[in-house]
């Protein structure tokens, strides 16, 4: 295990907008905002052909090979993440969300492009005075977080 230690800081609510890709707008937000780093939570819809990384088509195979899902109609969403930058200051979010719609559900991560229905929830907590970072890390080949 590694660490930090944190505190925190500021406190952002943000109301997504139908249409918008949930983290091109965040990172750009904490762009906006100079976040360095940030625990989220995320309420809301998402639309029709959103996209999530499901997990590695085998358990321990390298390279890497994400498989994707793609949601068809509208989905309800709960989601958590965390926000750190990379090593050249570049924000990215790192946020997994639950779908469900009709008693069916799907869990990955939304780097793929998970795209707003209407309106999301979204709920920033500013860690201050971390050191954190990510960076690339072998043999996955994935910006890791570096605490």
């Amino acid at each position: 295990m590694k660490f930090s230690e944190a505190r925190a800081g500021r406190v952002f609510v943000l109301r997504l907008e139908d249409g918008e890709i949930v983290h091109q707008v965040i990172e750009q937000f904490a762009l906006d905002q100079h976040i360095i780093a940030a625990s989220l939570l995320i309420v809301g819809g998402a639309d029709d052909g959103s996209r999530l990384v499901v997990g590695p088509k085998t358990d321990r195979g390298l390279p890497l090979e994400p498989m994707q899902f793609q949601l068809e109609h509208a989905h309800e969403v709960a989601g958590v993440g965390t926000l750190f930058r990379d090593e050249e200051g570049v924000p990215l979010l790192h946020l997994h969300m639950a779908c469900g719609r009709a008693g069916q559900s799907v869990v990955g991560c939304i780097r793929d492009g998970v795209k707003v229905w209407r309106v999301m929830e979204v709920i920033i907590h500013e860690l201050v005075g971390t050191t954190a970072t990510r960076a690339v890390e072998a043999p996955l080949g994935l910006k890791l977080l570096r605490p």
